[in-house]
């Protein structure tokens, strides 16, 4: 693996060891691990807004004995228009690796094709693959695993988390129940191209719980859209709540990658009963990464 740009792209068997990888890191946190980015520098090209993803990369790569540096849109000249591939092949002769944030899927590949260093794709409009993997993670740890589960995504059916989850089934072969509103789902040539008959879409949130493991959500409005209103509107009756809930499996989990905006997507009931696991699912971004970029670093020497 020489770089991590989407779940899409990556076998079931790398998923695997990935997850694999990641608790071990987990279990041994604290200890004196391995430093295998002892002496390097690492990039976070950031020109969207971040919490957890900022946080968790740059302890992850301290702990890993490397050297994180931020980068805001505002600090370096891709805020004024450089192009991607210009910048990537200027960092690629300082730093060791790039970890990118941003709106384009396609800025993303190109860095790492201009670049020459490993690349992470820390969240773009087409896909959040370190969520993912850390959403997997949290349902390993909880429930053993994804074999003969049902997991649901209730929200927007094409957005950067649903793709993932989409590809992540097709790999791993789990039970995915995705609704939306009619307007926010996947399209027909996305699902042919996907071709796993294991993923469902509709827009009936209860057909979509019934039985479900694991219920997912995220946003209504992804970053970039918050100003459209018009759009929140419709997902009128996809809501996170004890109703819904009431359909899904026993001891099912919720997980929500965060932020959570409470009385939209999720109610303040529900996030509060399942925040052990919403959290864990938000401690396991660090771990999961620290497996990736260990990963990444294996494969660069």
């Amino acid at each position: 693996m020489n770089h991590l740009l989407s779940i899409e792209a990556l076998a079931a068997d790398e998923i695997q060891a990935l997850l694999t990888l990641a608790a071990e890191l987990k279990r041994q946190r604290g200890g004196p691990g391995a430093q295998p980015l002892a002496g390097q520098t690492w990039a976070l090209i950031f020109t969207k807004s971040s919490t957890r993803t900022r946080v968790s990369f740059e302890v992850g790569i301290r702990e890993l004995g490397g050297h994180p540096m931020f980068l805001s849109k505002n600090d370096i000249q891709l805020g004024r228009g450089e192009p991607i591939k210009d910048t990537a092949r200027v960092l690629g002769r300082m730093v060791h690796g790039a970890i990118i944030r941003t709106f384009a899927q396609q800025d993303v590949s190109d860095f790492a094709a201009y670049s020459n260093i490993p690349t992470v794709n820390a969240l773009t409009d087409d896909e959040h693959p370190c969520q993912i993997l850390a959403d997997l993670l949290t349902i390993r740890e909880v429930l053993g695993g994804w074999d003969g589960r049902k997991i649901a995504f209730i929200g927007d059916g094409f957005s950067n988390m649903t793709r993932s989850w989409m590809w992540a089934a097709k790999h791993l072969g789990f039970e995915l129940a995705v609704a939306a509103p009619a307007a926010c789902l996947p399209p027909a040539e996305f699902l042919a191209a996907l071709a796993a008959p294991n993923v469902s879409v509709s827009s009936d949130p209860t057909q979509a719980a019934m039985g479900a493991h694991v219920i997912n959500t995220d946003v209504w409005l992804s970053m970039g859209q918050e100003d459209q209103t018009d759009k929140e509107r419709e997902f009128a009756g996809f809501q996170i709540n004890a109703p819904l809930l009431s359909h899904a499996a026993p001891n099912h989990l919720v997980l929500h990658c965060l932020p959570a905006y409470r009385g939209k997507e999720i109610t303040e009931e529900v996030l509060e009963l399942h925040a052990n696991t919403i959290f864990q699912q938000a401690e396991n971004r660090l771990h999961a990464q620290k497996a990736v970029l260990t990963k990444l670093a294996e494969s660069s020497i």
